[in-house]
């Protein structure tokens, strides 16, 4: 017993002798780790990972051969040997674990800007959707009032506020509409039924429904193909693409102004492009387009004397949403006297 607390008693007097030796040699070894990774802080997670485990290790050695008076024995030879080995083990660890904690940090950092996005979005639809409603329906009971307490009396003025309160309630409806198929979009619930649809009819169809506004509007509305190709997809969803995109062409051209469809094959893809007469998009506006409830500021208040109903901004986000159902895509770009939207589809193999 007394020999074994002389021994402990003289290996606590030699740690204690080659302690200053141990501390001038490693915190300079590890100071110089701090002020490395203090230049490296603006690098790469792994790169940091590495040198903090390269650090501790540097600082290791530098004691061990220190105190071993830089004699390069068998024990210290084994010694080296070990860390060199624990290198080559925690090193690659090092650098594969920071790839994916940064792997990991870069996706919670974009859904964290995707939430935030999207929370913004829907703040940004309930106003714009209230501020749409309220106008409808603050026409509707006024009218309805005036009917109903007799303020209006001839015929002829009984029937056109008649026809106005049936004008707000197709755009109440339309709005309605509208906010049922985007929110089926944006809860994955869409379910559309695929089969072989000719691109010809969708167009016809589409065109026949848009053809009096633009008729009220003297616009003209044409359509051209270099081919009518038969695409992979459903056709009630795809007219409403179709309409919607030439719908909004119509609202923004100008009267005499003339809304081209384009239908054309490249490759393995049916090309379909909507190009108007608005006078073309400002540059950062143009990414936005297709954003839930935009509209951009000169759309905000609708013009007077406008026949067309106007929309909630929904018509492009859900002619977006039903494309990409289709594993299709669509854009928008400044081409000629206005913009040009165009929708790219799988075709059907024959």
């Amino acid at each position: 017993m007394i020999g074994a607390n002389e021994t402990f008693w003289q290996m606590l007097a030699h740690a204690w002798d080659i302690l200053p030796v141990v501390l001038a040699l490693t915190v300079p070894v590890t100071l110089a780790g701090l002020v490395l990774l203090y230049l490296l802080h603006r690098g790469s997670l792994a790169t940091n990972l590495t040198v903090l485990v390269l650090v501790p290790m540097a600082a290791t050695v530098a004691g061990v051969i220190g105190v071993s008076g830089f004699m390069f024995t068998a024990t210290l030879t084994t010694m080296l040997l070990v860390c060199l080995l624990v290198v080559l083990v925690t090193v690659p660890a090092a650098i594969l674990l920071g790839r994916a904690v940064a792997r990991r940090s870069v996706w919670e950092r974009e859904a964290r800007e995707r939430e935030r996005a999207a929370e913004a979005s829907r703040r940004e639809l309930v106003a714009w959707i209230s501020h749409d409603l309220r106008t409808p329906l603050a026409g509707i009971q006024a009218m309805s009032e005036a009917l109903a307490d007799g303020v209006v009396c001839e015929p002829r003025e009984i029937t056109g506020y008649a026809s106005r309160i049936g004008t707000e309630a197709k755009r109440l409806a339309g709005m309605v509409d509208d906010l049922f198929e985007l929110s089926r979009i944006t809860a994955g619930t869409l379910r559309l039924t695929m089969s072989a649809v000719p691109l010809q009819d969708v167009v016809a169809d589409a065109l026949g429904a848009q053809m009096p506004v633009a008729q009220r509007k003297r616009v003209t509305v044409r359509a051209d193909a270099d081919a009518w190709p038969v695409v992979i997809g459903s056709d009630p969803a795809l007219t409403r693409v179709v309409r919607n995109l030439v719908s909004n062409a119509i609202r923004h051209t100008p009267p005499d102004g003339t809304v081209a469809v384009q239908v054309g094959v490249d490759g393995p893809e049916a090309i379909l492009s909507v190009a108007d007469a608005c006078g073309g998009i400002p540059e950062d506006e143009l990414g936005r387009v297709f954003e839930v409830a935009f509209r951009g500021a000169p759309a905000r208040t609708p013009a007077v004397g406008r026949d067309e109903p106007v929309g909630a901004g929904l018509g492009l986000a859900i002619a977006k949403g039903l494309v990409e159902a289709h594993r299709g895509t669509i854009g928008a770009h400044n081409h000629g006297p206005g913009c040009r939207f165009e929708v790219r589809l799988p075709l059907a193999q024959p």
